[in-house]
């Protein structure tokens, strides 16, 4: 698959250009310029940040790295088998345990939400900085909901994060995520509180909380090219009725000169 010139696998982190360091310098090249395809697109084009990530998997399937961007590209596309094999075989090769979390969602991907809640409970997740620890308990949330226990579910997301004033990476989504199932829970004082409490913390825009804000509201969005587009048929249409008008007036005029 073509890669542009401007891309020269330098844009990799330091951590990564390591690991590449065992392999051949122009093999290592081509890796790191493929790594740096699937982080540049596994958002807006996960299938195309898939395709570069197998190629890499081709050339490198031995280095860490490699394995864990191909589980990341797998888990973009739902291909939540693969994913989990990648990141299996990426933690084998480090030891390290922060896969753990995604590695659990992949679990509930393949309609396996025991197997996630499970994984929840393990010696892994106390070796977890915060951050991993949080995600953690948001899919274990997941896994709850899940299972239809959806009270669980409430109680799994209330932790002394949820409660605390800071604002970190994470927090926007772990009050969004409270406020989504309180508000499945027909509790919608507090859902709304806490879908705003999302939206005071989402500085990236990371969550659609205001859009359900507007929901609980009541606010109806109309979307302005439709609204456009309505207006000009409109506009459109009072003109051939005048422009009828104006040919009905002069067949009028012409009929009166015959008469």
């Amino acid at each position: 698959m073509p890669i542009p010139d401007d891309v020269t696998g330098d844009e990799i982190d330091q951590d990564v250009r390591q690991e590449l360091m065992s392999l051949p310098k122009g093999l290592a090249e081509d890796v790191a310029r493929n790594l740096v395809m699937v982080a540049n697109l596994i958002d807006e084009d996960p299938e195309q940040a898939y395709a570069y990530s197998r190629i890499a998997l081709r050339l490198a399937s031995r280095v860490a790295a490699v394995r864990e961007a191909a589980g990341f590209a797998a888990y973009a596309t739902q291909k939540y088998s693969e994913a989990l094999a990648e990141f299996r075989a990426a933690r084998r090769m480090t030891g390290g345990v922060e896969l753990w979390p995604v590695m659990a969602d992949c679990e509930r991907g393949m309609s396996r939400p025991e197997r996630a809640l499970a994984m929840a409970g393990e010696p892994e997740v106390q070796k977890l900085d915060k951050a991993g620890q949080v995600e953690m308990r948001l899919v274990a949330a997941g896994a709850r909901r899940d299972m239809g226990q959806l009270d669980a579910a409430i109680v799994t997301l209330q932790s002394p994060e949820l409660a605390s004033t800071a604002v970190h990476p994470w927090t926007a989504r772990l009050r969004y995520a409270y406020a989504d199932a309180l508000l499945a829970a027909g509790r919608e004082a507090e859902a709304r509180e806490w879908f705003a409490k999302a939206l005071e913390s989402d500085k990236d825009g990371a969550t659609d909380a205001s859009d359900r804000l507007a929901e609980l509201d009541g606010v109806e969005f109309v979307d302005a090219i439709d609204e456009l587009d309505e207006s000009e048929d409109v506009v459109g249409t009072d003109a051939v009725d005048e422009a009828d008008e104006d040919h009905d007036d002069e067949d009028d005029e012409d009929a009166d000169l015959k008469d």
